[in-house]
């Protein structure tokens, strides 16, 4: 959350259209880190709200669009890929599709909703030929309701969310040192394990004569 609040400061509506943009297309960055490090920016005076929040929709809405279009025009080579079937198994593709034939619109709010599946999703949508204005019409009515209300959770709380990164990092400082300590711990229980099973070892000569038959 950090690195992502210092990219979208560096480069602020850009960078918060570039992370939404890049978590659209698949890049494991959740759609709600850089909708709330635009909110705090905004709250900050960094930003314009007005200005980040329809750049927020923008980036959401953009990849969408993207991934359904590459799916109409190249979906079953795209979907053939090794990276999407990692997510997007065969049998999974074809209960997508059954799922888009009964109830298109329920399907496409529901997908966008669940990261990691909402790409392959909606490559599926496209190679499924689904109508684009329902496409729209159901992805672009989630994301009014809920991009708006994450952006103005944070806006509302930031302190308490800075509070809560505070409270983050120390967490991640004792669990590095408790990560360190396991692991010294580990070191030194297989060097002594080690020291031990060559300490009952006999010498090379009395192995020697164990191994050698009898006159």
């Amino acid at each position: 959350m950090e690195a992502l609040q210092e990219f979208v400061d560096n480069f602020t509506y850009l960078g918060i259209f570039a992370g939404l943009l890049l978590g659209s297309l698949g890049v494991p960055i959740p759609e709600e880190m850089p909708i709330i490090a635009a909110a705090v920016l905004s709250h900050e005076g960094i930003v314009r709200w007005w200005l980040a929040l329809p750049v927020c929709l923008l980036g959401v809405l953009s990849g969408d669009m993207v991934l359904y279009w590459v799916g109409r025009y190249w979906g079953e080579q795209v979907l053939h890929w090794r990276l999407v079937r990692l997510v997007l198994s065969p049998e999974r593709q074809q209960w997508l599709k059954a799922a888009y034939r009964r109830h298109a619109l329920k399907t496409v709010v529901t997908a966008r909703h669940v990261m990691g599946l909402r790409a392959a999703a909606f490559l599926t949508a496209g190679s499924a030929s689904v109508p684009f204005w329902k496409f729209v019409v159901a992805d672009a009515g989630a994301a009014l309701f809920g991009v708006p209300l994450v952006f103005g959770l944070a806006y509302f709380f930031t302190d308490q969310i800075k509070a809560i990164m505070a409270d983050v990092r120390r967490a991640e400082r004792w669990l590095g040192l408790a990560g360190l300590l396991a692991l010294a711990a580990m070191l030194v229980v297989g060097v002594w394990r080690w020291y031990r099973r060559v300490g009952k070892e006999p010498p090379d000569e009395d192995r020697a004569e164990r191994r050698s038959p009898p006159p």
